[in-house]
């Protein structure tokens, strides 16, 4: 492929803070997905009564984080990722509502629980965010010398 194809994007065109972003994004849903491995248990206890296979589904989503942050720092796969880490959140918005009805059965505060449910939002913006190219159409130019 020609180097100066627009296919091929200098990295150094990218801002630094959706690098960083990216970065801090993929070491958390990695940690995050290697836990349920390590702590299924609390995974576990945070399920709905209503969904089967409680364990399974643990697992599933700990190597479904694992892959999707793994994804957000390869070029080819990053938006895809972004859309995973997306879908991730949503699939496990059930288990926080489920925290933030039964505060009770939980040892975190209540406050902290139903706080967590508009912070969803957050973090699927962040992983839209992290997981676009560019803004800066200058990576999408050829260069001339």
């Amino acid at each position: 492929m020609n180097p100066t194809s627009p296919a091929i994007r200098d990295p150094s065109d990218e801002p630094l803070a959706r690098r960083v972003g990216r970065w801090a994004l993929a070491l958390l849903f990695i940690l995050a997905g290697m836990n349920h491995f390590l702590n299924p248990d609390f995974y576990v206890r945070i399920m709905p009564p209503y969904l089967p296979f409680h364990r399974e589904l643990v697992w599933i989503s700990g190597v479904f984080e694992i892959l999707a942050g793994a994804g957000l720092l390869v070029d080819r796969w990053r938006s895809a990722a972004g859309w995973g880490v997306i879908l991730l959140l949503l699939a496990v918005f059930p288990a926080n509502l489920h925290m933030a009805l039964n505060p009770d059965d939980f040892d975190f505060p209540a406050w902290a629980l139903y706080l967590r449910l508009p912070l969803q939002a957050v973090f699927i913006a962040w992983a839209w965010w992290a997981s676009r190219s560019s803004t800066n159409p200058r990576h999408l130019q050829e260069k001339h010398p």
